[in-house]
């Protein structure tokens, strides 16, 4: 070395806390800001010498290098805890009342939304191909004989779809066109290319990446599935016709917002995104309720007993791929 004297050299970059662990205090929200992250480098001149006189590595050089390994590690995306985690509803509607005041009337409307995990992801994204296309009670027919032809719920294995041959699955009610869907989704299952661990463990971006490989599996269909199968807090399904219509009633817009203008409707939700949608469709479910947006109600509250008569559908606590099996 040459004697001079290293120093820890503070990162000029920032990184925030994930909001999934940290519920931020409307009072002081607007004042936070990320922690740096402070790391320690040292450099050093390394002197070319023949390769006999090359020394060992130092054990100061192998505790530089597990360092390095632990720091590239924070940059590695964390998966947020799923709703159906104790406290996360609790928290994420204390987070919501404070960023928008319209959603917290609508919030206290409802009971809390429940999020039961009911299935594995691969029975999950099976049985949303299955009800492609048809009325709830037609699928939920199909579906039925599906798990029978399985030998029941348990069977719902990638390995027992890909025996299924096409004419088994059309004697149940299933297409030729959905029947390549399940078994393309098996065989990409069976190849290694997705897995029910690999898929909790993604994050969001990638988990659509892969998802929608998957023949006859969309958008939209991914991101019901990752709400009402995986319970991720932070998917915001823009291309869904009622959560639109929710935002356009929440805000009293003219029209139905368009899927390109719902991020920007919808930002102040974030990291909660799920839970504001969860809302938008019981929103809809209100008859004849006015905009909260344009509301005159005393100090800005709505009273929902004198809209429409008084007549307020209860909330129907059944997942959207149950209600809308047009999946894709």
């Amino acid at each position: 070395m040459d004697g001079k004297t290293l120093h820890p050299i503070q990162s000029t970059s920032s990184s925030s806390s994930p909001k999934h662990l940290l519920i931020p205090d409307p009072s002081v929200a607007s004042s936070s800001s990320a922690l740096p992250i402070a790391t320690l480098t040292a450099a050093s001149a390394v002197s070319i010498r023949p390769r006999k006189n090359r020394k060992v590595s130092s054990s100061s050089d192998a505790s530089k290098r597990v360092a390095s390994s632990a720091a590239g590690r924070l940059a590695v995306r964390v998966i947020p805890r799923p709703l159906s985690s104790d406290g996360e509803i609790v928290a994420a509607l204390r987070y919501l009342r404070a960023a928008d005041p319209y959603l917290a009337r609508v919030i206290d409307l409802h009971e809390l939304p429940t999020f039961q995990c009911l299935h594995p992801p691969f029975h999950a994204l099976a049985r949303s191909i299955l009800y492609q296309q048809l009325a709830m009670k037609a699928g939920a027919a199909v579906y039925a004989r599906f798990i029978s032809l399985c030998g029941g719920e348990s069977g719902v294995v990638p390995e027992v779809v890909l025996d299924l041959t096409p004419h088994q699955l059309r004697q149940i009610g299933v297409s030729g066109r959905k029947a390549s869907y399940l078994h393309d989704l098996a065989r990409k299952y069976h190849s290694g290319i997705l897995s029910d661990a690999a898929i909790v463990a993604m994050d969001d971006k990638s988990l659509s990446t892969m998802l929608t490989m998957v023949k006859g599996i969309g958008a939209w269909s991914v991101h019901m599935f990752m709400i009402f199968s995986l319970h991720r807090p932070d998917v915001l399904p823009v291309g869904d016709l009622g959560v639109r219509k929710g935002v356009q009633l929440l805000y009293g817009l003219e029209e139905v917002p368009r899927p390109s203008q719902m991020e920007q409707l919808c930002e102040r939700w974030r990291p909660y995104r799920s839970v504001g949608s969860w809302y938008m469709w019981r929103l809809g479910e209100v008859k004849g309720a006015p905009p909260l947006a344009s509301s005159n109600a005393e100090d800005g509250a709505l009273d929902f007993t004198s809209v429409g008569g008084g007549a307020i559908s209860q909330p129907q606590l059944i997942d959207p791929i149950q209600i809308l099996p047009s999946l894709g």
